[in-house]
């Protein structure tokens, strides 16, 4: 029988904390709702991914459209303190960090291998940004035939209305709109 997966998409230092070269506005917003989700999908010892972007230092494996911005100003640095997860969400034993070096989860990564291997049947996704990272994993599931649940209050971005607007998106493709409260009694149902 499979069973669902948590997806924290680019909960990192570089993304979230003040000051640093990337932060996303709505990242702080939702990291209580993302510990809530975290928390349930341990309690259930259920497989959490904690997927990171994280680049060469050179910045030979950026692409195209955020060249210039590594080059003034590098960002998720394999190594580096801004590449690392959170503090608050910092992965525990047996917990898998996988790394990526564009938008989608799936794109060059083991993540589906993973999956299939692991029996997972359903993603649950929330993390950061919605229109980038979270919508192309999204998008990228639904094309590798994986039922997702993306957590809403759980996902953030720039602004309230890029974070609305890509959810709509998601959510006309078939994409079930979660709130963090409601994942215990999805989580049950599976």
């Amino acid at each position: 029988m499979g069973h669902a997966a948590l997806l924290i998409i680019d909960m990192q230092n570089d993304f979230v904390l003040e000051g640093k070269p990337l932060k996303v506005a709505g990242a702080a917003a939702v990291l209580p709702k993302i510990q809530s989700v975290l928390a349930e999908f341990r309690k259930r010892k259920l497989p959490v991914f904690h997927i990171l972007r994280v680049h060469r230092p050179d910045g030979s494996d950026v692409e195209i459209i955020r060249q210039e911005l590594f080059r003034k100003q590098p960002f998720a640095v394999a190594g580096t303190h801004g590449a690392a997860v959170i503090d608050e969400l910092a992965p525990r034993a047996g917990e898998y960090v996988l790394t990526k070096t564009r938008m989608s989860a799936f794109i060059g990564t083991e993540l589906d291998l993973m999956l299939r291997t692991l029996k997972v049947t359903m993603l649950v996704v929330c993390g950061i940004q919605t229109p980038n990272c979270i919508r192309t994993t999204v998008f990228d599931a639904i094309a590798y035939n994986y039922p997702v649940v993306l957590v809403g209050d759980a996902t953030g971005a720039a602004s309230g209305e890029v974070h609305l607007a890509n959810m709509r998106d998601m959510q006309n493709i078939g994409i079930r709109i979660a709130k963090a409260v409601d994942v215990a009694g999805l989580l049950e149902s599976i």
